[in-house]
């Protein structure tokens, strides 16, 4: 059968990337080219605001460089898609319209609730192990520039995913003045890490064993590397790698880069991601790390290969969707035995008067997750319950469904 050629572009924070991929049936997604161009995008968000023109002006280059190597690999589609660092910006719109229409690519602007539930897609594609690893109290871990995603699994289902607004590049703008007046940058990392991860842990962690760190990220892969040298190996336990934190620590980022084979460029952000990786460890009390080699770009051809039907799911998205909208109604605690009555005569209804509405899966689901948090506003106030109800649905980020 014959193969679809497809472009993922990822504008993040700290680099863009562009990977090509050939999409079959038989042989499923290989990744035939990857280019990337190091440049800091979030360093301006995070700070001032805004993109300003340099920074435009090289993006656009690069795209225009992108769409020719596009052209020589005879790509059929492509998705090009930014993250935290144009997402948050706020000359967003006329941004996005510059680059159009300098260069014809359309840049997507992906929800941090779209850009984790991609990720978490490659993720359950790829990952070997993936059913029987979630299954025994599971945390998968997205470093970012710009945040951290934290998914925790149990029992094969989503439990609850948070996003915390800390990553590497966000961290290590925050801090630039203090690096360079003492000698105790890490600690100072752990303490503005220490409130969001406690908080976290009281919140989310208080009767729940993880055994699993699932680290997304390509710092962790240079790590994995360094302590297995030739090995194939995927795993490290939490003694190897605080073993390795601590070798770090004393040789300092300079001599290790070199010995892990990092880039100049990327030395800056090294410290910061080591430190959210040994803190990650410690509050969650994860036995073993799984290195991940995915990121944004296996997301989007893998989401492009599932609406083709070139692939078929290893995994039940959706129920991770509906299991996660019972956690938060359990949080709230709803009155479960109304909310199975109302649930199941919602679902009776639409499926027998499909004929009528015509509506689909999609609707079918969105349906099902209003049925099951229409009541938890009456936590918070019992004769205003819908609008709290609301607040509570708007600010909470379910993956895969907040946009």
């Amino acid at each position: 059968m014959a193969c679809t050629m497809f472009a993922a572009i990822d504008v993040g924070s700290y680099e863009v990337n562009l990977k090509i991929y050939e999409l079959s049936t038989r042989k499923g997604i290989r990744v035939v080219n990857h280019v990337r161009h190091r440049m800091e995008l979030g360093k301006e968000t995070y700070v001032t605001g805004k993109i300003g023109t340099q920074m435009v002006d090289e993006l656009c280059r690069v795209f225009i460089d992108f769409q020719r190597i596009m052209k020589e690999f005879g790509v059929e589609d492509y998705r090009a898609c930014a993250t935290s660092a144009v997402r948050e910006t706020k000359n967003r719109i006329v941004l996005l319209d510059r680059i159009y229409l300098r260069t014809g690519i359309r840049l997507e602007t992906l929800s941090n609730s779209e850009q984790r539930f991609l990720g978490y897609k490659a993720i359950a594609f790829n990952a070997e192990r993936f059913q029987e690893i979630i299954e025994k109290g599971t945390a998968i871990v997205d470093v970012g520039g710009g945040s951290i995603q934290i998914s925790l699994f149990d029992k094969d289902n989503m439990v609850t995913t948070q996003n915390i607004r800390l990553g590497t590049l966000r961290l290590r703008e925050r801090l630039s003045d203090v690096a360079e007046r003492t000698i105790r940058y890490a600690g100072v990392i752990e303490e503005l890490l220490n409130n969001e991860m406690r908080t976290y842990k009281k919140l989310y962690l208080k009767d729940r064993r993880i055994r699993y760190l699932l680290l997304v990220g390509s710092y962790i892969q240079y790590i994995n590397r360094y302590i297995h040298k030739d090995s194939d190996a995927f795993q490290i336990t939490k003694e190897e790698f605080i073993t390795f934190y601590d070798e770090f620590i004393q040789k300092g980022q300079l001599v290790m880069a070199s010995e892990l084979g990092i880039s100049n460029e990327n030395i800056s952000l090294m410290l910061p991601t080591m430190v959210i990786y040994k803190r990650l460890l410690e509050e969650t009390g994860a036995e073993n790390v799984v290195i991940l080699g995915m990121d944004l770009g296996d997301g989007l051809a893998y989401d492009f290969a599932e609406r083709k039907k070139l692939l078929r799911p290893k995994h039940n998205f959706e129920n991770d969707i509906v299991e996660a909208a019972r956690n938060i109604a359990r949080r709230y605690h709803t009155n479960r035995n109304h909310t199975q009555t109302m649930e199941k005569i919602a679902l009776t209804l639409f499926d027998k008067t499909k004929s009528v509405h015509g509506l689909g899966k999609r609707e079918r689901l969105l349906l099902q997750i209003s049925v099951l948090l229409h009541d938890c506003g009456k936590y918070i106030n019992m004769a205003q319950s819908s609008a709290c109800s609301y607040n509570i649905i708007m600010a909470t980020e379910i993956i895969g469904l907040s946009h």
